[in-house]
């Protein structure tokens, strides 16, 4: 393995999800800062779980090697991650006016189809 694949390799399966993980942990922070009521806190995690495993499906079939791990991810995306999504975005959508973090987490529920049909089309489209 050259240097340039260690180096994908490592922004890919560990500052991907790390950055992930660290923005979900800032935001939590700033929700309970500012004492919102009955925080959408798991609804995130799922949708940070649900755009990162899909961000890395992309980035794998762009520039590094498919797995038998990114089958199981995009399993998850096409079989589960809709049904999370739309579970969200349904449970979001009468709470939208109770703060910013309740529209952004309705909004994200239903954008994940269109976003999940273009990560599949840029993947069949541009992937090895």
């Amino acid at each position: 393995m050259s240097t340039v694949d260690t180096i994908i390799a490592v922004l890919i399966h560990l500052v991907v999800p790390l950055a992930g993980l660290l923005t979900y942990m800032g935001l939590v922070r700033r929700i309970k800062k500012e004492n919102v009521v009955d925080p959408p806190v798991l609804d995130l995690f799922l949708i940070f779980a649900t755009y990162g495993g899909l961000l890395l499906v992309v980035l794998t079939s762009l520039m590094w090697k498919w797995s038998a791990l990114a089958s199981l991810g995009t399993f998850y995306l096409i079989l589960v991650g809709p049904i999370f999504m739309g579970y969200i975005a349904y449970k979001n959508r009468n709470r939208i006016m109770e703060s910013k973090y309740h529209m952004w987490t309705y909004k994200s529920g239903l954008l994940y189809f269109p976003c999940l049909a273009l990560g599949f089309i840029l993947s069949a489209a541009f992937g090895g």
